[in-house]
């Protein structure tokens, strides 16, 4: 049992004099590291402010029935516009569902369906 002991503390003793000198030199590998420019990735603020993906564009001119004064925000990747008030106040929102555009107040409640004839369907 003694000697199975000493093999274990002998393993173990040669393991950490193994490690230690690794363990040692790797934060000095990492300074050396950050002086360098061309070994960083990217900036994750900088891909944030400007994404490499192109924005989704849609086209609109559908929808007839915009309430007048109001200002209109696309959202093309779920095919809506959102109508806001000159002051700031969500007016409600159009959205293009099969062969026709709903128009919602800013309840969420349906105020106009336009129908689509079927020139306006094959344009997309």
């Amino acid at each position: 049992m003694a000697q199975w002991f000493r093999k274990g503390c002998v393993l173990a003793v040669g393991l950490w004099a193994v490690a230690l000198p690794v363990m040692s030199v790797t934060p000095a590998l990492a300074d050396e590291g950050d002086d360098e420019e061309g070994s960083k990735g990217p900036d994750m603020h900088k891909l944030a402010a400007k994404p490499p993906l192109p924005k989704a564009h849609k086209d609109f001119s559908k929808f007839r029935f915009i309430p007048q004064g109001d200002k209109v925000q696309e959202q093309a990747d779920s095919n809506r516009l959102l109508f806001w008030t000159p002051d700031g106040r969500p007016d409600g929102y159009a959205q293009r569902r099969g062969s026709g555009i709903i128009y919602y107040n800013a309840q969420g409640q349906v105020t106009r369906v336009q129908r689509l004839d079927a020139s306006e369907m094959a344009d997309d």
